[in-house]
């Protein structure tokens, strides 16, 4: 399962769909075992089809890019201005939009249907998702602080401690790592290993973990530093 590195020839150059990116949905993690009997772990994600919404031109909008919409929603649950909007592309409303690069030359317009063949099997991708909310924690979870001594008397065991000078300049310094709300932020993993790729379910089943819960929604992206 060699890796191709961002440095290599584009992977993208041969294929029908010049496009950056591709939403898709996190189903799970499990294992998969290689030909010489070693299991990796590896998550599923649902990659597409992601609907062509909206193109932006460079003599319109000043840049060029395109507009992708994911996973059917029940109309009642967007506004007017969100239906209007969706209702140009002429197809069923989503829940998921998001603009994504265009490749120079490439060639799309509204209605066309981006799907997971625009990756392969030993691609590195960015995974971008929003991580698991776990509310308020303390430093030990939070910071991971070593903390004080666990013995009997010492009555200091999962405090953060001193947190700031005396007189001078008397506050708390900005950055400081303190308990609070853990989690819940958008967080990209680079340089995921795509190991399998299944046209037909379309799904993309990559090395490792991924941010977010079971059913969270992702960006996948064509990775932006890789190997050399």
């Amino acid at each position: 399962m060699g890796a191709r590195g961002c440095m290599d020839p584009d992977p993208y150059e041969d294929r029908e769909t010049m496009v950056s990116a591709l939403l898709g949905k996190k189903l799970g993690m499990t294992r998969i075992f290689t030909d010489d009997g070693h299991w990796v772990p590896v998550t599923v994600l649902q990659a597409g089809p992601a609907t062509v919404m909206q193109v932006k031109t460079k003599e319109r909008d000043g840049y060029e890019a395109a507009q992708l919409g994911f996973d059917d929603a029940k109309t009642r649950l967007l506004n007017k201005p969100a239906l209007g909007h969706q209702a140009k592309a002429g197809e069923s409303v989503k829940r998921q939009l998001r603009e994504v690069a265009i490749a120079p030359g490439g060639q799309l317009k509204q209605g066309d249907e981006i799907r997971v063949d625009i990756f392969a099997a030993g691609d590195l991708v960015d995974i971008a998702g929003t991580t698991k909310g776990k509310g308020f924690a303390g430093v030990h979870k939070r910071h991971h602080f070593k903390g004080g001594p666990a013995t009997h008397g010492s009555n200091f065991h999962r405090a953060p401690g001193s947190i700031g000078q005396s007189a001078d300049p008397s506050k708390v310094v900005k950055g400081k790592r303190l308990p609070g709300r853990m989690g819940g932020v958008r967080c990209t993993v680079q340089n995921l290993e795509v190991v399998r790729v299944d046209l037909e379910k379309n799904l993309l089943i990559v090395r490792g973990a991924v941010p977010g819960a079971n059913g969270a929604y992702v960006e996948i992206k064509k990775c932006l530093k890789g190997t050399k």
